[in-house]
């Protein structure tokens, strides 16, 4: 009896590390891009370029685990998300190219087609916004609100949202306040609630400063946020800035995130890297 629990516990010990290991090889990555005037070559010279060129690392780091997992195992998958919509022509077809996904019947040719749809498909959005100056804004707290537990994490996969944006939330669809929370924050909405020297962590505390937030359980999904520009105005303001988003990502108990400011895509790229393989 005692023999047949052993091997019991065993077989349960050994499908349940396996299981787990399945699951941190099976990728779910999802972009969520804010297309905002922060991407205005006028504004902010060389910014969409960088978010091109960070995209580009993830995309590359994804197309590397699939390449070294064997045909059997494949059940990967990235896409790109927006919200709102941009209103430019033909989005829908460039965005659902973006949706790509890897299975045992995958064949070379999926493999070869996903650097010339991430490169093209998306040049074109940016490029397509910039050129019409039809800058929708980007309703991150919404997508939040709405979205990311339905479009984001898969079970059995390890679920990573890559989000590229300056740090401000802000979108006049959503503008709310309740107490010391808010739906959005501006350098000037920053600058009301006198966040703007050392002490900006206490002045926080006392008046429950943040994010509004929603009582979800987000221990499947890890967060990488990429491109935080703060204002050079307030030397404090990227530190308020992540301080925002952090506290705003464990009130929702995300597994994991890392917060990067905007650098030199040759910079980041072995961060962006580290993160995709899980080593960060």
């Amino acid at each position: 009896m005692k023999r047949k629990l052993q091997s019991l516990l065993l077989i349960f010990l050994i499908t349940n590390i396996f299981s787990k290991d399945v699951k941190a090889q099976n990728l779910n990555i999802s972009f969520l891009l804010d297309l905002s005037d922060r991407i205005d070559p006028k504004k902010n010279p060389g910014i969409y370029q960088r978010d091109l060129q960070y995209i580009k690392s993830v995309q590359k780091a994804f197309t590397n685990h699939v390449k070294g997992k064997k045909m059997r195992l494949l059940k990967d998958q990235m896409q790109v998300f927006f919200n709102p919509l941009p209103n430019i022509e033909n989005i829908n077809r460039l965005s659902e190219e973006l949706k790509v996904g890897f299975c045992p019947q995958s064949n070379k040719n999926d493999f070869l087609k996903i650097d010339k749809l991430y490169t093209e498909n998306l040049t074109k959005i940016y490029q397509r916004a910039i050129k019409d100056h039809n800058y929708v804004g980007s309703d991150i707290w919404k997508f939040f609100k709405n979205n990311v537990q339905l479009y984001c994490i898969k079970p059995e996969h390890r679920n990573i949202l890559v989000i590229l944006t300056d740090g401000y939330m802000y979108h006049k669809a959503s503008i709310m306040q309740v107490e010391g929370k808010s739906s959005y924050i501006t350098p000037q909405y920053l600058a009301s609630k006198k966040l703007t020297s050392a002490g900006y962590a206490t002045i926080m505390r006392k008046n429950k400063f943040g994010f509004i937030t929603f009582p979800y359980n987000l221990k499947d999904l890890e967060i990488l946020v990429l491109g935080i520009n703060p204002s050079p105005g307030n030397p404090y303001e990227e530190d308020v800035i992540k301080q925002y988003w952090g506290d705003w990502f464990k009130t929702m108990k995300v597994k994991k995130f890392d917060l990067l400011t905007t650098d030199l895509p040759a910079a980041l790229e072995p961060v962006i890297n580290n993160f995709i393989q899980g080593k960060l």
